[in-house]
């Protein structure tokens, strides 16, 4: 069992030598390695870098391809087993982005491919904009200040100011969106003038905000209250009043301009006076539920003398007429 160990050990080592040789002799390329040697991957408008690809093991010649996003960009033979060099010029965001390189011999298929290396674009940020919900403020009230930065390469970092003095800890902001503290209003003094800054990584790309202050509101006392109240009243009241004239005033002063121009009569008369003085026919002509009726209350008394020790009574006929 330890010999067949040791010869299966023996055949892969030497299947791994083999491996590493081409027909003609050569020794195999190994993945090569891409490193950046000059210049950040943190990069500038016009800004240049510079690239170096290298396999090793490896014999000579080699020739070194760089590629971005699987797009060949360059390309170098090399004679001996120093390096291949790229050096890039950053001149548009579309430079940036991934880069490797693959190393292989001439005129051989395959060859092996590096590591990668991304390259980001900085941008500077651009004059931040402070700004709060409300301008007006009073004592014992919560505020809130927010700093936003519209252009610029992420991450941004924030710093609030009140004067020339530090009033928060620095906010990094790590998307597009503003940085925001909350302040208590406590004394006059929290009414001073503020500011926030905002930096990147863009060299010497520090930008100061716009000043903003916050105004005392003024707190009404209790008789501004009062008349505030008394005036919205007599405001309601006028606006009913409006209201109410061309609804109940004036069909009210039609109703008695019509009563006062159609006057109730009242017409008494005693038929058979001559037969007996205990009839008497009563009308009335009274004045119409509707201004197109009219009416009359026709009665008739009868009335009895006493008789018998009794009380004079009477006996009522009465009907109401309407003539439309």
């Amino acid at each position: 069992m330890l010999f067949l160990t040791i010869l299966l050990f023996f055949f892969s080592q030497m299947s791994q030598q083999t491996q590493k040789t081409t027909a003609n002799g050569k020794e195999m390329v190994s993945n090569p390695k891409l490193v950046l040697v000059q210049g950040t991957l943190n990069v500038v408008m016009k800004q240049n870098v510079t690239l170096s690809c290298l396999s090793e093991p490896g014999s000579p010649p080699v020739r070194y391809t760089l590629f971005k996003h699987n797009q060949q960009v360059s390309a170098s033979n090399r004679s001996d087993l120093s390096p291949a060099l790229f050096t890039l010029t950053i001149s548009s965001a579309s430079d940036v982005g991934e880069y490797k390189c693959k190393a292989e011999y001439n005129n051989s298929s395959g060859g092996k491919y590096s590591n990668s290396l991304s390259f980001t674009l900085l941008e500077p940020i651009s004059k931040p904009v402070l700004s709060s919900p409300t301008s007006q403020a009073k004592k014992g009230q919560n505020v809130t200040l927010s700093c936003f930065s519209e252009n610029g390469s992420l991450p941004i970092t924030y710093l609030f100011f009140k004067g020339t003095q530090n009033i928060s800890p620095q906010k990094t902001m790590q998307k597009r969106e503003a940085a925001v503290i909350f302040l208590f209003i406590n004394s006059l003094s929290d009414f001073g003038t503020y500011k926030c800054k905002a930096n990147n990584s863009f060299p010497n790309n520090t930008k100061y905000s716009n000043s903003f202050n916050f105004t005392l509101a003024e707190e009404r006392s209790h008789s501004q209250t009062l008349i505030i109240s008394l005036g919205l009243i007599l405001l309601l009241l006028i606006i009913a009043l409006a209201l109410a004239i061309p609804f109940f005033l004036i069909p009210l002063y039609k109703a008695k301009k019509f009563k006062s121009t159609r006057p109730s009569t009242g017409l008494t008369s005693i038929l058979n006076a001559e037969e007996s003085e205990n009839e008497v026919i009563y009308s009335e002509i009274a004045e119409p539920v509707r201004p197109e009726e009219e009416y009359i209350n026709f009665s008739v008394i009868r009335r009895e003398e006493e008789k018998a020790g009794k009380r004079p009574c009477a006996t009522v006929y009465s009907k109401v007429l309407i003539r439309d």
